[in-house]
């Protein structure tokens, strides 16, 4: 069975960076991601782990319809999670592990899935299903010598890093082979945003 992932190819042609908005409520939620796309931050992800963070995801993504962005829902790990998130009008989901069931149902809802991976058991797995791009979690903890080392046995992976990317440490993961950063509490920094922009124009 093929799953694939390859929309995802065009997703992440822009800036190699994606914001990630956990649990923020609707109106801030709402505020960082106009903040994000004004930064030059074309996606966005809403983790959907409440009610709240359904409305939130529902607001934001009908701001980034008009104003020609996507926005994905995030921390999807069962079928009925896949559901809220395409009644809510994401365009693609985030896990946190690999799990070929959900990524199967996320596909077949119109719904391109990022699975999440932190082992080479795991990658290879994904990639059995023809799932290319990666979530590698918790980035900052593996390091970027493992994403050094992944591209010798896996140089068809591309790896989204998530969990603990900022400006200080987002330029080293991305010359290691990481394709894109995803970057959360980082954009409430105000002192993060201009060397944000900095790597988003390098």
């Amino acid at each position: 069975m093929t799953i694939g992932n390859t929309e995802f190819d065009e997703l992440f042609a822009g800036p190699p960076i994606m914001a990630i908005f956990r649990g923020m409520g609707v109106e801030r939620s709402l505020d960082l991601a106009r903040s994000a796309w004004g930064l030059g931050i074309d996606l966005v992800e809403l983790p959907i782990q409440t009610p709240v963070d359904v409305e939130a995801l529902t607001v934001v993504a009908s701001a980034a319809r008009e104003a020609g962005r996507r926005v994905g829902a995030g921390t999807v790990v069962t079928p009925r999670q896949v559901e809220i998130a395409a009644e809510a009008g994401a365009t693609f989901t985030v896990s946190p592990g690999f799990d070929a069931e959900i990524a199967r149902i996320s596909a077949e809802a119109g719904l391109p899935p990022l699975p999440g991976v932190a082992t080479a058991s795991e990658v290879q797995a994904a990639m059995r299903f023809g799932l290319t791009w990666l979530k590698a979690f918790p980035a900052s903890a593996l390091g970027t010598a493992w994403f050094r080392a992944m591209s010798g046995p896996f140089p068809d992976a591309r790896f989204v890093a998530t969990g603990g990317m900022d400006a200080d440490n987002a330029g080293a993961f991305l010359e290691a082979g990481v394709r894109v950063v995803a970057v959360g509490s980082a954009l409430e920094d105000p002192a993060q945003l201009p060397r944000l922009a900095e790597l988003l124009a390098s």
